[in-house]
Formats: C-alpha cells, structure tokens, sequence
C-alpha cells in the first residue's frame, strides 16, 4: 500500500472559521504574535496569554471538520495515509483520520511550565493558579517562536518515506514546516493546493500546483488518486 503524507497549514482550516496562524501583517486574531506566541509574551504577561487561548480554545469547540478534512479521510480506504499539521485544532482527528502529527503543538492540550513531559487534555479555561501534579503552573502546549519543535525529526522521517506527497494550505514560508517538503525523494509526486501558491514549480519535477481552496482541491486531488 502506497504512502501518502500531508502537510496541512492555516488555509485547511480557514474554511471552519480558525484563523491557526498569523495574518500577513503579523497580527493572530488582533494580537502581535509575539505577545501571545513566545516566551517573551508569556514571562511578560501570562494572563494576557491564558486569556487569548482561553478564547482560541472556546472557539475551537464551536468549529466543525470542513469538507477538506473530510475529503483526507477517504484516502484511507487505498493508502497509508499520515497527516502532518502546523495547525494546533483537532479537526483532523474530528474528522477521522486516524495518524496525525501535531508540529506546533495542541490548542486542547496543556503542559507543565517545569516538566514537558507533563501533558494533559484540557477542553476548559487556563487560568493562573492551575497547576500540574508537581504543582507547576499550567501554560498552553503550543510550540511559541523561539523554541525548539520536538516532533520535528518524526516529521522529517515521515516525509522521507512518502510515496505521494500533497501540501495543503500553507506560505510554505514559516520554518522549520517548509523544509519538510526537500526531505522527500526527488522523483515523489508533489500535489500543492493553495489559492495563491508560492512554491517553485521548477525545483521539483514532479510537481502539480492547484490553484484553488482548501475544499475544492482535496476534492479533486482525492477523486484523481482514488480513480
């Protein structure tokens, strides 16, 4: 069974109402990244922090799987299939695909600021005060700019052994995500949806760029593979 690996970004879940990662003026949700998404903002102002992911988290409950997510899970039925996310939502999974790599960490998930091994499933506010059982206090289990992405190598070893590689959704311009696409074989059929690509068609020769949202080009490419 062939091997199909997907590296999902913002525009996969744009069309459920998640707005995962920055606009381009560098703005998440009306914030400077950098308050809400480094250590930085964190030792600066952690209620500021809990507060923006309080309301990330309460308004990823509300969002439903799109079709794109949909459409993912029915390569299934033909390929190993492995999805890799630089978004932080559970739609995939809410959707049914049943391997999934969370690059930059998990909105429903929180940690302990001392041990990172120290994980928990959290649907509710993070408040100041909520502690771990070696009475830690409790951030957001997001990887913030400036720290080191843990799962990184497993996403690199998968890539390298994709048989069919499709990139959904992302600038292909945010590090170290859009270096996973020079892991894999050089002949490795590449299928890139966005709206507005931005990747070099002729750095890779078996490229095929779809110019369309996230929706309607799962769509198309999972009627090609799956004839």
């Amino acid at each position: 069974m062939k091997k199909i690996v997907v590296l999902t970004g913002a525009g996969m879940s744009a069309e459920s109402g998640l707005k995962t990662f920055r606009d381009a003026n560098g703005l998440w949700e009306g914030h400077d990244v950098m308050q809400v998404a480094s250590p930085k903002g964190w030792n600066t102002n952690k209620q500021l922090v809990l507060d923006f992911y309080n309301q990330r988290r309460a308004q990823l409950l509300q969002a439903k799987p799109n079709k794109a997510h949909q459409e993912l899970v029915k390569l299934e039925r033909n390929f190993k299939v492995e999805i890799i996310t630089q978004n932080v939502d559970d739609l995939h999974e809410r959707a049914g695909s049943s391997k999934v790599l969370h690059l930059h960490g998990e909105l429903l998930k929180v940690r302990s600021t001392k041990n990172s091994t120290l994980i928990y499933d959290w649907k509710k506010d993070l408040c100041l005060g909520d502690t771990c059982e070696e009475n830690s206090q409790l951030r957001p289990h997001i990887v913030w700019f400036g720290e080191e992405v843990p799962l990184l190598n497993d996403a690199i070893n998968m890539t390298a052994s994709a048989d069919i590689l499709i990139i959904i959704g992302t600038s292909m311009q945010v590090y170290p995500a859009a270096n996973l696409i020079n892991f894999i074989n050089y002949n490795t059929p590449i299928y890139f949806i966005d709206p507005k690509p931005t990747i070099q068609k002729n750095y890779f020769p078996n490229l095929t760029i779809i110019p369309k949202n996230a929706s309607d080009g799962v769509t198309a490419i999972v009627g090609q593979l799956m004839g």
